[in-house]
């Protein structure tokens, strides 16, 4: 009874105040007012008017931050990113009255809060954009690199790449300068993911290192080693070294794993990829129904499956439905869709070579027909593998058919006599270099 009572007259006491000013105190029992609300929007007009409390004492600041806390987490569920940014413009008066190390974490907490809020990348960038020009005025320079290490990773996903570029070049140079190895090792990474982007392996290899460098001087987060041990997968399975990708991914999955990060179906997900292009398929089961695997059971793992499963049975037509079936997980993942579309070409000129092996002429058609695939695209390909020279033939495009020749048998007498004059050279060079002694 007493404490429903307190309740009653705190309330009273609130809507008393309320009255009188716009705001509210700045005290706990407004905290526990917007916390017992009883609506989201409820809760951010309270809390709204608790931060316009004109208090700059201790206590009031402590509240506020809490205040803040709340407002962000609210906005964010609600899905009112606009607001999150004018909140973010609104605090810059209060920005002034606390350490900037909290500045920073109430800053980048917004950022990322605006970030959870789906199809705002365009919004982030012009958010961040907007605070790196107010931290470069009022010269903030510990918060204003992190806010642009940010805006060049929300650059790179919006693919604007050489303005990320421009931006990145600049921010390694100044950060090498004060020798901030966190920071450090997270735009060497940065680095690293948008010269690959560009197609720059060399200099994407070269950023990875110096990433690598500067984290071996420094403790790492494991969320951050985890990212470099992915992109370095990445990076030797754009060399086609499976079994070494294969060992960074799997680092990285531990590092997320551990985290319950959602990184870690990615790193999953290449790793059976890894398996399914050093012809190792069959593996690709036993990994998705280990305790790990079971845990990140999803479409991204059964794409994967339909995969290891068509390359295991060697057929074109179930790897072209796995595509279809799973275009969001395959095709629409840049890293998966490069090396699936070699492993599809690879498996096509198998098939097609067995095929055409115990003809000397068939019908396109035909082929077409056992492969099941368009006439059209077996033509285009058989004509591709001629002109690379995988088996000796021609297209009768007149009569729709293929011709196929025996392999030439290479005459071994041109080599031998070429080795034969090779050795007579250097007899008689020999015997140049003697008689010349013998003269001197």
């Amino acid at each position: 009874m007493v404490l429903a009572f307190t309740n009653v007259f705190l309330q009273g006491f609130l809507k008393a105040g309320a009255m009188s000013s716009s705001h509210l105190p700045a005290t706990t029992e407004s905290i526990a007012l917007a916390t017992e609300a009883a609506s989201p929007t409820e809760a951010i007009s309270i809390l709204y008017r608790v931060l316009d409390d004109p208090s700059s004492s201790p206590d009031a600041l402590r509240i506020k931050e809490q205040a803040i806390t709340l407002l962000t987490k609210h906005l964010t569920e609600e899905n009112r990113g606009e607001d999150l940014r004018s909140l973010l413009t609104q605090l810059r008066p209060f920005f002034s009255l606390i350490p900037k190390a909290k500045t920073a974490k109430i800053v980048r907490g917004i950022i990322d809060s605006v970030a959870k809020i789906p199809g705002t990348s365009d919004l982030q960038i012009a958010l961040c954009k907007e605070m790196v020009l107010w931290t470069r005025a009022e010269k903030r320079t510990f918060l204003r690199q992190r806010v642009e290490a940010r805006l060049a990773a929300l650059l790179m996903e919006n693919k604007e790449y050489s303005e990320a570029l421009t931006l990145l070049s600049g921010l390694v140079k100044e950060v090498r300068r004060l020798d901030d190895k966190l920071l450090l090792v997270d735009i060497d990474l940065l680095e690293s993911k948008l010269h690959f982007s560009l197609r720059n392996l060399p200099k994407a290899k070269a950023a990875l290192t110096a990433a690598r460098t500067a984290a071996n001087a420094i403790y790492v987060p494991p969320a951050q080693q985890g990212a470099i041990d992915l992109q370095s997968g990445i990076l030797h399975a754009e060399e086609k070294d499976y079994k070494t990708a294969y060992s960074y991914f799997f680092e990285a999955f531990e590092s997320f794993n551990a985290l319950d990060d959602p990184k870690a179906v990615f790193s999953l997900k290449y790793m059976l990829l890894c398996k399914i292009m050093v012809n190792q398929a069959d593996d690709v089961g036993g990994i998705i129904s280990s305790k790990a695997g079971l845990q990140y059971l999803g479409p991204d793992l059964d794409a994967m499956k339909a995969v290891a499963d068509a390359h295991s049975k060697r057929s074109l037509r179930l790897f072209e439905i796995a595509l279809r079936d799973y275009k969001p997980q395959l095709e629409e993942d840049p890293i998966v869709h490069r090396h699936l579309q070699s492993l599809y070409d690879t498996l096509l000129e198998q098939n097609l070579c067995r095929l055409i092996e115990p003809f000397s002429r068939v019908e396109i058609a035909h082929i077409a027909e056992l492969i099941e695939l368009p006439i059209d695209h077996v033509e285009r390909k058989l004509s591709q593998m001629i002109l690379d020279k995988k088996f000796a033939g021609t297209l009768d495009q007149g009569a729709g058919c293929l011709v196929i020749f025996d392999d030439p048998k290479t005459d071994a007498i041109y080599p031998a006599t070429l080795e034969t004059i090779s050795n007579i050279g250097k007899v008689v060079d020999s015997l140049y270099v003697r008689s010349a002694k013998i003269m001197a």
